[in-house]
């Protein structure tokens, strides 16, 4: 039978539509090959990551997830206690409370009540100011897992209102809190120093300081910040996702206390010398009629055998409780501890002891005789004419005693401390070829002068003028070349020299042993009841060897003891009757005031005892206070007094050098 057009042998008609059937090709079945070998490698893949983060990893991640609920918080460390060499607490903890703010606590919008009213309450409980507590709070948005330190050290009133109304303080904590307290109250609070939150540069100069620990900012807590801080814990809580507590507060690891850090300093030594600070000025105020502005002042006290430092007194002074807990510019200023107030309170936060300078006057005069024996210019058994004026290149320069008339040898000159004496040193020492140097100098750097001494808690260098150092400092000409006056005046402790009563206590203890220590205040460090470090032990260093030196060292050393026992000595009226031997120095030096625009006479005394084995050197000077005879040297005895036990009694020197 025929084959019917449309296909197959069908009866039926083809459909021009229909397309004839598709055709599989190899290069098909290769696409379709890799298609499903990635499809398998994914699914694969996605299997293992799954099978990796759930069997292998799933503990690491559910920790890292209950992290995401647990807020840590960094516990402070109390300091270590500071005592001194009695084991008397000078700085030791309290502890307090303080109210706290957290960011993430605070009501959001739409609670009632608002942040706004919760601040306001706040405010208002605690005496802050609104504005204030705004900005702090505002400023931790981009930190808001660490609270807002509101205000430290509040009062049982003001905590307990806050935690009986905890439901209209959300997001407020009164939490436990150490601040440093006094119980010596105002005994050395320069020296002592304080604490406050670590600035942006302490924090980058030590990883293991972070934002909001305290931290020594002067003085002993400074100094040795690194025993007393202590090592800071951790604590945890639960919080939900709202930063909102969950639970109680769990420390681990807890803080370890600070080490307790053992002074030098002598607690009944230190406050009698504050007492006899101001006792001196009260003495300068009363005898002296131009001394009416006598407002400040140090005392050193110091063993001269070792190098340790039994009382530094500077006043006028301050509470150091003025630094713990919150501080704020108003307190500061009440105390003369800003910038703005500083100079209406005569600048009590200065540590005059060890950053005071003053010309030292006659107290310098026995650097000048050392450096003229030593020079040759000078036989100490030569008499020279003290008279009660020198002039020299038509300048005129007079002595204290405008009656002095005689013929005397060095230990006379230092008990008169007659000035035109050591201004014919000065003058022959400006004479002397250029070879020979500058002999003024040499000897009072040798001394100590114009360095820093080394004691912990800093001091200034103070300044020791060169022929170098006049070039530079001075424009005018006529001012920048060294001329005789310049070593006349500087023979008396006067010109340019600038120098502190740590320095001149030291330089008395070196005349006083022939050896010049390393003054310091760390006694030990102690670390549960166990020594862990003693003080500085560095060997004093002999000023010049040889028992030549040593000889010559004993005629100033005489002269010294003439001027405190010798009825010409400039201060034997105030120890000549005392029961142990002291041999020292008076001196009246002037110091140009700013704020009154006309010199004042810096009050001064330096010495030691007992003469044949010195076991303390104590420097007084008292500020504008007159003569050093006067006011420096009664203050100085009642030193002396405490330290050896005796009592004396002395009539009030008329005005000396």
């Amino acid at each position: 039978m025929p084959e019917i057009p449309g296909g197959f042998g069908s009866f039926v008609p083809g459909d021009p539509r229909t397309r004839e059937p598709w055709h599989v090709n190899q290069q098909t079945i290769l696409r379709a090959g890799i298609l499903g070998a990635i499809a398998i490698a994914l699914f694969v893949t996605l299997i293992v990551r799954l099978w990796a983060l759930q069997i292998i990893s799933g503990n690491e991640y559910l920790r890292i997830a209950q992290d995401n609920q647990v807020r840590t918080v960094r516990l402070q460390a109390p300091r270590g206690s500071i005592v001194d060499i009695k084991n008397r607490v000078l700085v030791k903890n309290r502890l307090t409370h303080e109210v706290r703010v957290w960011y993430a606590e605070l009501p959001g919008k739409g609670d009632r009540p608002t942040r706004h009213d919760v601040l306001k309450k706040l405010a208002g409980v605690l005496n802050v100011r609104p504005k204030r507590l705004y900005r702090e709070v505002d400023a931790r948005k981009v930190d808001p897992l660490n609270p807002v330190v509101v205000k430290a050290d509040v009062n049982h009133w003001q905590s307990d209102y806050i935690l009986e109304r905890s439901d209209q303080f959300p997001g407020v904590e009164v939490a436990s809190h150490y601040v440093r307290d006094y119980p010596q109250g105002w005994l050395a609070a320069q020296t002592l120093g304080y604490v406050g939150s670590a600035t942006e540069q302490e924090i980058k100069n030590n990883p293991s300081i972070k934002p909001g620990d305290l931290v020594g900012q002067s003085g002993v807590e400074a100094a040795f910040d690194d025993y007393l801080r202590g090592t800071p814990g951790v604590a945890s809580q639960r919080i939900d996702s709202q930063g909102r507590p969950r639970s109680e507060l769990v420390a681990n690891p807890e803080p370890q206390p600070g080490d307790t850090v053992q002074l030098t300093i002598d607690a009944d030594l230190q406050s009698v010398a504050q007492k006899a600070l101001k006792d001196g000025i009260q003495i300068a105020k009363n005898s002296c009629a131009s001394c009416w502005n006598a407002n400040g002042g140090a005392i050193v006290a110091l063993n001269p055998n070792d190098g340790s430092v039994l009382a530094l007194a500077s006043y006028p002074s301050y509470s150091p409780a003025v630094y713990a807990g919150h501080v704020t510019n108003r307190k500061l200023a009440r105390w003369g501890l800003t910038a703005s107030s500083g100079l209406a309170d005569n600048y009590p936060g200065l540590n005059r002891a060890t950053m005071g300078l003053y010309p030292p006057g006659s107290t310098f005069k026995p650097v000048t005789a050392i450096a003229a024996i030593q020079s040759g210019v000078l036989d100490p058994e030569a008499n020279l004419h003290c008279t009660g004026k020198l002039i020299d290149h038509g300048t005129r320069f007079d002595n204290w005693d405008p009656n002095a008339n005689s013929w005397i040898n060095l230990p006379t000159a230092l008990a008169l401390s007659c000035d035109t004496y050591f201004y014919q040193l000065g003058q022959r020492i400006w004479g002397l070829p250029k070879i020979n140097g500058e002999p003024i100098q040499k000897w009072a750097k040798i001394f100590g002068l114009g360095k820093h001494t080394g004691i912990e808690i800093g001091d200034y260098a103070g300044l020791v003028p060169t022929k170098k150092w006049q070039r530079r400092h001075y424009k005018a000409p006529e001012d920048r070349t060294w001329k005789p006056g310049d070593s006349i005046n500087l023979s008396i402790g006067q010109k340019d020299l600038q120098v502190t009563p740590l320095q001149m206590a030291r330089l008395y203890g070196g005349i006083a042993t022939g050896k010049l220590v390393t003054p310091h205040l760390l006694a030990s460090v102690q670390r549960d009841k166990r020594t862990i470090k003693l003080g500085i032990s560095k060997a004093p260093e002999a000023i010049a060897p040889g028992s030549d030196f040593s000889q010559k060292l004993n005629i100033i050393r005489t002269g010294l003891f003439m001027a405190t026992h010798d009825t010409i000595g400039t201060s034997s009226a105030v120890f000549g009757s005392f029961p142990i031997p002291i041999a020292g120095k008076t001196g009246t030096a002037e110091k140009y005031s700013n704020q009154y625009q006309r010199n004042f006479n810096q009050a001064w005394w330096c010495g030691y005892g007992p003469t044949d084995k010195p076991e303390l050197v104590v420097c007084a000077v008292i500020e504008n206070g007159g003569h050093g005879g006067t006011a420096a040297a009664p203050a100085a005895l009642e030193v002396f007094r405490q330290f050896f036990h005796k009592s004396n009694t002395y009539t009030l020197p008329t005005q000396t050098d």
